[in-house]
Order: structure tokens, then sequence, then C-alpha cells
């Protein structure tokens, strides 16, 4: 069939991915839809989706949830869309192009958003049995069904961004995972020697092996053809059963060159300022296809998302130019934030670098300063926190020293800069090119309130999303700026902040949440039923108060249940495939070897899968949610007690061996470890507690990454607080020092009830230390120096948490009424979860997680099937 212009101009899209829907969008701002028709030709059986989030569908994350394509907007708009039905070539003579399912569209401006491929090496056996791309969802779904089936071992070809991304979602496989990167180290666009080489360090920490500075020769295959390994080039072989290649894309061009447009000596569609190809003025390309004005093709969504406005404007007869783009860019690769910006790699002449290092975080900042003292770029690895202020300042000279835009806080950092300070055409958004002004502006001309209302009103964090922190404290600080009370209330529910609701239940002893909702709820909120934010929130404060205001402390009990998080309903960590983690208490990490046998035995016993952990414990995974009373009975008589990995209170005290055993301890870390893990157990906080006691200043235990770290001296303990490992590293700060045994317990009490006290909803000890008025020096006054009058009342709170403490798992274990709810179905108790199963793995067991699938549900053998273990 055959569909030619008429009286109603024509735009056909080849192409419906990031850029295209934003082309769409752009289309539709400018009222063209109305006026035009509109006609999508895409490959995929699918409609744009989110690819830089691509790795986030090993995550759980459904297409539905990746999509960026509102079907009612295409239906509002009349977009003519035609899924898996891709152009196959174009007329330009006639003005037509030609579907693979014959359809043939005539148009008056045609659009090619046709992206790239990915490049594949010339190597033999390229194309072997186990080879594969990283690209769209149909590769990660051919990738996951190799690996469930065949596969133990898997290498990534390719160092960059997808490639790290493409060994995560191996790794996120159980295979063992090899990352060959032919450049000297990882990322070599986006980061230097220094922050390549912490890159390394933090990747290799996870278990991945990395080899750099090689290339792939050759893909090793068997007899049938399947991928058995590969021959690098400095002579070595490395053993694998499939290969990922992800060593770069390249422009999808081959439509435009078939149809004469021209395309530059290394690919790419040249186009002019206006995203007009060279070659024909009714024929646009945007996106990856296009070789843009300047000689770039640009492989990031911002320079994209720039390109589809440029070209709506032109069609629309506005004025528009596309002349280059920052290429900026700020990504969580393997869990690792990673980010540059600018010059990054300071080929300014007479440029200065000022560098921050931490080898053991996995740290690395570099900040590229021009001899004016003009920010030109940077790199940040480790901790990207402060990216979206840098960014904005890249090109002016910042407020405040080089160095305090580096050091971490906590680490004499001295004035922090905040996005306040940016000037107003500072670029906040990159992807859409909004800039602080523009963000005021929504504020102050268009009475927006909200982020929300903000990112309608601007698009700012609409794309990336790296934004969307700074963009929420502007927003807070152009309503304060003009008298408007922000609301800063918990949620929907309560106007109050948890701070508040906090000393309401102490003052009133409110113990239900119910009581606390109909009469300090909003107004429209009493009577309700709460919303998922307050509930928990109310739960965890009451429970933490449960001994002084006379309510139960265990957190099952009544009302108290209905209020807790996934994890706290069960007594157990939910694991991805529906199993639970069981996880006793191992003081201070000593354990006898009586306890070992039994954790051994139970694990045996009960098939479950054992893990020494960073916390110096033994995990056990997958059990069911029916085993857990079974499993935890043995434990209970065996004397372990819950561990609370799965409630927001104290995990774990680790320790070294101390004086009793190490030559260098200088006092018995164990002892005090042992001694403060059971005296904070069950302790339940804002968020969740670590700690760690070191017996000497060597730090085998490493105090100094944890929520209150102690560390021994010759003439006592230091007390460090407000530490934070994980995904945004934080030293911890000196409290006091030389302490006796009494005072750092009364220290380390004081300072738990007060962050308990005072802290937000699931804010770590970190980020409350860094928040709260006055920082360190005010919480040294009040914990210290009793400068509130309040201390006296926080070591009462903390008596009597321990003189009320009772273990969780032995109240249920002998209570039968408890134990009712540990079943998967309430109308079929003794029936398990079906789609709970396992495959071996290494001598034990690992989920066996569905293949990934687009809204089916398994048949009732496959059901039948996976519920054997």
């Amino acid at each position: 069939m055959t569909a030619t212009p008429g009286a109603t101009p024509t735009i056909v899209l080849v192409g419906h991915g990031m850029v295209g829907q934003r082309f769409l969008e752009a289309l539709a701002e400018r009222g063209l839809t109305a006026t035009h028709r509109v006609v999508v030709l895409c490959e995929e059986p699918r409609p744009a989706y989110d690819r830089v989030q691509l790795t986030s569908y090993f995550s759980g994350r459904t297409p539905e949830e990746l999509s960026l394509t509102d079907t009612e907007f295409i239906k509002d708009h009349g977009i003519e869309l035609h899924l898996g039905d891709p152009a196959e070539s174009i007329d330009r003579g006639a003005r037509t192009v030609t579907a693979r399912s014959g359809l043939v569209v005539g148009y008056d401006v045609l659009v090619l958003a046709t992206g790239s491929y990915p490049f594949v090496p010339p190597v033999p056996h390229k194309d072997a049995t186990g080879c594969f791309v990283y690209r769209t969802i149909e590769d990660l779904l051919a990738i996951e069904e190799y690996a469930k089936s065949r596969a133990t071992t898997g290498a990534v070809v390719g160092g960059g961004l997808l490639g790290l991304e493409a060994a995560g979602a191996l790794k996120g496989l159980g295979l063992d995972t090899h990352i060959v990167e032919f450049a000297p180290r990882l990322m070599p666009v986006q980061v230097d020697e220094g922050g390549g080489a912490a890159l390394l360090r933090t990747i290799e920490r996870m278990g991945l092996t990395v080899h750099t500075g090689v290339g792939t020769q050759e893909i090793v295959t068997d007899s049938e053809g399947a991928v058995t390994g590969m021959k690098l080039s400095d002579g070595s072989e490395l053993a694998t059963d499939m290969v990922v290649f992800s060593a770069g894309v390249r422009p999808r061009d081959q439509l435009a060159r078939d149809a004469g447009l021209t395309v530059g000596e290394r690919g790419g569609i040249a186009v002019d300022e206006q995203c007009r190809t060279v070659s024909d003025p009714r024929v646009f390309a945007i996106g990856e296809c296009a070789l843009a004005a300047d000689g770039r093709v640009y492989g990031l969504v911002a320079p994209g998302y720039e390109q589809a406005e440029t070209a709506a404007a032109t069609i629309a007869s506005d004025e528009a130019a596309f002349t280059g783009a920052d290429l900026s860019t700020k990504l969580k690769l393997l869990g690792v934030d990673v980010a540059s910006f600018g010059d990054a790699h300071g080929t300014t002449g007479d440029c200065l670098d000022v560098v921050y290092s931490d080898s053991r975080a996995g740290l690395y900042k570099k900040l590229v300063i021009g001899a004016d003292g003009t920010l030109l770029g940077g790199i940040l690895v480790g901790d990207a926190e402060a990216y979206g202020t840098l960014r904005a300042l890249t090109g002016s000279v910042p407020p405040v020293s080089p160095e305090s835009l580096v050091l971490p806080a906590g680490a004499g950092s001295g004035d922090r800069l905040g996005p306040s300070a940016l000037p107003d055409d500072a670029i906040i958004c990159s992807c859409h090119n909004v800039g602080k002004g523009t963000i005021r502006a929504a504020v102050t001309e268009h009475g927006c309130t909200t982020v929300p209302e903000v990112k309608k009103c601007t698009k700012a964090g609409t794309g990336c999303g790296s934004c969307v922190k700074v963009l929420g404290q502007l927003v807070t600080a152009e309503l304060e700026a003009a008298g408007v009370e922000v609301d800063k209330g918990l949620c929907g529910c309560f106007a109050r902040t948890r701070e508040e609701l906090y000393e309401i239940v102490l003052a009133l002893r409110i113990t239900s949440y119910r009581e606390l909702l109909d009469r300090f709820g909003r107004e429209d909120a009493r009577g309700g039923e709460g919303c998922e934010v307050c509930k928990p929130t109310v739960g965890s404060i009451i429970a933490s108060l449960a001994p002084s205001i006379g309510a139960s402390g265990y957190v099952l009990d009544g009302e108290q249940a209905a209020l807790q998080d996934t994890n706290d309903h069960f007594l157990a960590n939910l694991q991805k495939n529906g199993s639970y983690s069981v996880v006793p208490r191992i003081p201070g990490g000593e354990i006898a070897p009586e306890k070992l046998i039994v954790i051994g035995e139970i694990a045996r016993d009960f098939g479950l899968y054992t893990k020494i952990t960073g916390g110096q414990r033994i995990d056990m995974f997958g059990a069911r949610v029916e085993q857990l009373p079974l499993i935890w009975a043995r434990l209970v008589d065996a004397g372990f007690e819950s561990g609370h990995a799965y409630g927001k209170a104290l995990r774990t005290v680790k320790s070294c061996v101390g004086s009793t055993w190490c030559r260098y301890g200088v006092q018995d870390s164990v002892r005090m470890a042992i001694d403060l893990e059971l005296r904070y157990r069950g302790l339940r906080s804002p968020h969740k507690l670590k700690s760690a006691v070191s017996g000497c200043q060597r730090e085998c235990a490493e105090a100094q990454s944890k929520d209150f770290g102690v560390i021994a001296t010759a003439g006592g303990w230091n007390l460090y607080v407000g530490g934070n490992g994980g995904a945004t590293p934080r030293h911890a700060d000196l409290l006091a020092q030389d302490l006796s045994d009494a005072e750092l317990v009364r220290l380390i009490d004081r300072f738990l009830m007060f962050y308990i006290r005072t802290a937000d909803r699931l804010e770590r000890t970190s980020t409350w230390l860094e928040r709260i008025p006055g920082g360190l020096d005010h919480v040294r006054d009040v914990v210290v120096h009793d400068s509130l009058g309040i201390c006296d009342e926080l070591e009462r709170l903390m008596r009597e948490h321990v003189a009320h403490y009772r273990d969780e798992w032995a109240e249920t274990v002998g209570d039968p009424e408890k134990l009712a709810r540990f079943v998967s179905f309430v109308n079929a108790p003794d029936t398990p979860d079906p789609v709970v199963s396992f495959v071996p793995e290494r001598d034990q067991i690992k989920p066996d997680l569905p293949l990934l699938t687009i809204g089916l549900r398994p048949s009732d053998d496959v059901l039948e099937g996976s519920a054997r273990r």
C-alpha cells in the first residue's frame, strides 16, 4: 500500500529511540502534530525506552518502567506508530520511504533517528555461539538465557561506559566476569590515569577481573562452534563461555548511504547547524546517526535531545541551531559514581590540577583550573555528589578555593559551596539545556512550588536525572528567599517532621500510629490509612521509644505489624527471587567452633547458600518464608539471636583481634566490640547503624568508615562518628579522644539517642552530621558538653532500651500466634511459593530467576517445576 502527501503535510520519523521520542515531544510542543501527519517507523517491537538505564532491567525494572512513551501521548497527537517495521529504503525523488512490511509512506519532511550499532572487532569467530552485543532489551534476553543454560564465565570486550554496565549485568547473572580493554585504563574517554586507577581498584574489589592494555585477537571455539575462550594480544589466553562485545558504537547510516545522502569519512550522516542533511533540505538527521556541523558524532543523550529540538524548531520555521554540546556525564557503573565535565583531561594551556585521592576508599577527584582561577573541568570517581554544582560552575571562577571543592566532608575542607552560589546562566540540566535562571523563574514567575511542578514547567530533571538533587535545593532556596513557607512535613499525612513526631510520641507517650495520625496528622489524612512513608517511620519511632512510653518492644505486635516494611514483616531480608536470608548475630565477629558447626548443619539441612560478610558474620540465603521459623528455632536453641540485618537498627560491631593476639594491639578490641554490640542490639533508628573497634592505629577494623567507630590508643579509646562506606563514602569525624571504657560507652549512648531523636527519615549519621545546624561542633557541644541539658534524658532512654531488650526471633518461635504469619499464601498456608527456585553453583545454590519476559505469566507446568528445589 502507498500513502502519498496530500493537503496535510507529512513528517516521517525513522527510528523511535530516546532521541526520536524527544523529537515527537518537540513537534507536539510547537503544535506541529496538529497541522501535520506524523508517521514513525520503528525497528524494535516496543516504543522508545530508556536505553541509559538499560542495565536496570536485570535489577527488576520492567519494560513498562523503562518506557519513555505514554500511549496517551501517541494517541492524543494522532501519531502513527509502526512497531517492528523499520524503514528499508528511501526514494528521495518520489519522497517516499518503504518499510519492511511493504508499507510505502510519502513525506514532506523526513527525519532520520536511526541511532547507532555496536562495533564488533573483526576477529576470527566473532559470530560464534556465545558471542553477543549489548544494545537492546532483546540483547539482554539472549545474554541471560545463554548465561543460565551454558555459561559460568563471561568476558566483556570493552571497558567504557556500556562495557562496565555489561560487566555488571554478567556479574549479576552469577558469572565469573572479565573485562578486556585495549586502552591502558578503564573508561579512557571520561577519566584520566588517576581516575582509572581508582575505578580499577573498586571494581576489582567487587570480584571482577580486569585486563587493560590488551586487545582481543581471536575467539576460541569448540568443535560445535561455541565459545570456549579468547586469545589476547599479549599472547595470553582467557577461558570463557561467553563474550559480550561492547567496544563502542558506530553511526547507523546505511539507509542514508543507500539513498545517496552524504556521510562522513568515519560514518555519520552529514548535517548543517539546523540538523538538515547537507544533501537534501527535506531530510534531517538527529542523534547518534548524525555527523554534526562541528564534525562530531555525539553518543550522549543530551546532545541528541538538543538536536531533536533544533530539528523540530527548524521544521516549525523557528530559529534554532546546534553548534556543539556539553559532553559532561555522570553515571553509576557497577555501583560506583563516575563523572567528568568540561576539559577533564586538562588540554588547555597553562592549566593546573587540584587532586584529592583516597585509594582505600576508592575516591578520586580532580579539578582542572585555568591560570586565572577559572574552573575548566574535572573528574570524579567514587563520590560525584558535587557534580551538579561543579559542572554548572565550569567556565567561571568559583567563589571558594578549589581545595574546598574536592576535599570530602570531615577532612578539613572549610567552606562548602551549594547551588545557590551559582550564577543564573549556569546550566543545571544539560539534557534539556535548562539554566538556573529558568528554574528560579519557574518558582517566582510561574508559581511552581515543588520539584515535580518545576520538572513539568522546565523539563529540568526529566532526562538522565543527575540534576534532580540540585534542582530540589534550588526550589527550596527560592521559596524560602521569597518568604514562602516550605512544607517540610514528613509526608502527605503529617505536616510535622520526623524529629517533631519523635518529640510528640515521647512527650505524650503515644503508643499507637492511629492515635498519632488522628491527633497530629494533616486534616485530610485523619481517619485514613496513612502512607508507605509515615507508617514505617512512626513504627520505628515507637519501637525505639517502646520501653519509655509503655509500648510493646516487639515490632510485630498488634498494630505495629501493619506498619513494618517488607523485611521487618518476616524478620528477614527479602532477596531477589522471593526467598529470604537468615543472619544470626555474631557479636564482634567472635564465634565458638560449636556455633560454627550449628550454622553449617542448618545451612546443609535446609540447602542454604552461605557467605561470610564484610560485617564479620555468616549470612545464609535461600530460605522460604515458611522455613524461617524452623531455621530460627534451631538457631535460638543454640544460643543465637537475631542479627537485625532486616531492620533499621544496629547491624554489626566489627573488630580486629586486638591486644589479646596482635603484637601491635594496645587495647582489647574484641571485648569492647562484643560489649558494644550486645548493648545496642535491637536499637531501632532512622537508618541502619554500623560500628567497628580497632585495637590500634593501624585500623584493621575500618572504624573510621562507620556510623560510630572506636580506635584504641595507649591512653584509652578515640571515638569517631558520622562515617559511611557504600556508594557515598565519608570519613568519620573525631568526637572525643583517650576515653575510658565508661566514658566511651556514655558518649556513644548520648550520640546514638541524639541521632535517633533529631535525624530525618532514612538519614544515615553521615548525612545527618552534615545537615544538622552547626554540624560536628554542635553535636560535640550537645553530646560531650551537654549544652542543651538533655544528656541525662539521652542516657536514661538508652538504659531503658538495654534493660528491656528482647530477641525478636526468640519471642517469635515460642508463640504459635506469631508463627502463623510465616506462610506464602494465607489461603493455602501449606503451599510454598512456586516461583522460588534455585540452581547449583560452585557447590552451593543461586536463585533460578525466570527469563526476562514482557507481561507474560509462566505456564502451569513451568510453575510446577519451579517449586522443586
